[in-house]
């Protein structure tokens, strides 16, 4: 049941996403568009109440009350970028709005884009682990929270990536190509 709630809950992601954007632009109305977008934190609302809820009764804690915690993380730290890149697309497609800003591609512009995603993606695997804690402790034994502890483990594997990630465009930046001269 988990795991089909975590689905829903990306598919009205994106169905939310589109219906606030069709009635921000197509429609033109901002308003309403905004209060759909506004709406979407509830859809991992109800997957946390319902994965505690579904611990609450006593079942095993297992990869997948894992995955909704990471789901919910993933959704607080990389959200709201996907919902400004969505928006920022949208304006300028069909909306004669400004193209969207592209990444810088060199040097310190580069390493500190690197540095902001990076970022995102912390934040992403800190709310997970911070949620798969809580659930070891709401479900208080340690002889059953394995897989939730797995999880944890993974979460602190993506940090420390992006982390390398990000530091190695801060070492090693990647330098714009020298301009060609004429022979």
């Amino acid at each position: 049941m988990i795991v089909a709630l975590i689905i829903a809950c990306e598919v009205a992601f994106w169905v939310l996403l589109a219906a606030g954007l069709g009635f921000r632009y197509g429609l033109r109305m901002p308003r309403t568009g905004l209060a759909l977008l506004l709406c979407e934190p509830l859809l991992e609302l109800v997957l946390f109440t319902v994965t505690a809820i579904d611990l609450r009764h006593g079942a095993e804690p297992d990869w997948r009350h894992g995955l909704a915690a990471v789901y919910i993380g993933f959704t607080a730290g990389l959200g709201h970028s996907t919902v400004t890149w969505a928006d920022a697309w949208i304006a300028h497609r069909f909306a004669g709005g400004p193209p969207p800003v592209k990444p810088p591609k060199y040097g310190r512009a580069r390493a500190v884009h690197e540095w902001k995603v990076a970022g995102r993606w912390v934040l992403a695997a800190v709310v997970a682990a911070a949620l798969l804690q809580a659930a070891v402790w709401y479900v208080g034994d340690a002889g059953r929270t394995g897989p939730l502890r797995d999880w944890q483990l993974r979460m602190g594997w993506l940090i420390g990536i992006n982390l390398v990630i990000a530091a190695s465009y801060t070492l090693f930046p990647k330098r714009e190509p020298a301009p060609r001269t004429p022979s």
